[in-house]
């Protein structure tokens, strides 16, 4: 009626219902008993004035890695099960091992019955992380991770002393990449800038890391390796055959080029 032209409030007498909830059916507003599910997935509780964020539509079906679960695959599952179907038999028909299909069911299902649409909602929200960082958060486990920056040491060895020093304490606990990520991300940092460069690579930037083949060229052209020399430069017999060397000092600050005549041994210095 409403796309027909029909007035909301006439729509709403003519359906039975208020217009109220006319305007909220128009806004693409469910009402789920005394709270309201609006369509970016906010859920407001009106008994406790709290807004829960529910995983959108677009996070519900999220085509991810084939090693997720989809909802198809949870359909099955709940249609196999129903019919007394074993574990082994739902992994033979969807492909994969009896124990995905258990961990999945064990998860997801709700005083012992497993219902795909909500286990497919409930993974789309644990799926979702708007927290901080651990080192954005001022705590015992960000000063730790500073002062051992301060002392050189790398973040692998602060992860590993973290578990021998706090056995007992899962709240220190870091992963090398959180701690590379607090230093060199600023939208996840957390450590000071100044503290990258305690770093033994002394860098303030990540440096990428490519596949060979990526890679940018030292030279131009190919290097010739030393082993496809000619053979008669092996006894130093044919004259005209120079060896050039690079010396350099302790500090970089000088530099000598030495041309040497493989026959005479006549030397040039540069």
């Amino acid at each position: 009626m409403r796309a027909a032209g029909v007035r909301r409030r006439d729509a709403a007498a003519q359906a039975g219902v208020h217009e109220r909830t006319a305007e909220d059916w128009d806004q693409g507003i469910r009402q789920i008993g005394h709270s309201r599910l609006h369509p970016d997935g906010r859920l407001i509780v009106y008994k406790t004035g709290v807004t829960i964020i529910k995983p959108p539509l677009a996070a519900v079906d999220a085509q991810l890695h084939p090693r997720f679960l989809t909802m198809a695959e949870r359909e099955t599952i709940a249609d196999m099960r129903r019919a007394g179907h074993s574990l082994r038999a739902i992994g033979r028909v969807l492909g994969r091992p009896a124990s995905t299909v258990k961990r999945e069911i064990d998860a997801r299902a709700v005083d012992g019955i497993y219902r795909p649409h909500r286990a497919q909602r409930a993974w789309a929200e644990s799926r979702s992380r708007p927290k901080d960082s651990k080192l954005a958060q001022d705590g015992p486990l960000r000063r730790f991770v500073a002062d051992k920056l301060q002392e050189q040491w790398s973040p692998e060895q602060i992860c590993h002393a973290l578990v021998t020093e706090f056995p007992d304490d899962e709240g220190m606990r870091v992963s090398p990449e959180t701690i590379y990520q607090a230093i060199y991300v600023q939208a996840r940092g957390g450590l000071r800038r100044e503290v990258a460069a305690a770093l033994r690579t002394g860098r303030t930037r990540r440096k990428p890391h490519r596949s060979p083949d990526q890679r940018t060229r030292r030279f131009v052209d190919e290097m010739v390796m030393i082993s496809k020399r000619p053979p008669e430069v092996e006894d130093r017999a044919v004259p005209g055959h120079w060896e050039g060397d690079l010396i350099v000092g302790p500090r970089s600050e000088s530099a000598i080029v030495t041309l040497v005549e493989r026959s005479t041994r006549y030397v040039l210095l540069g």
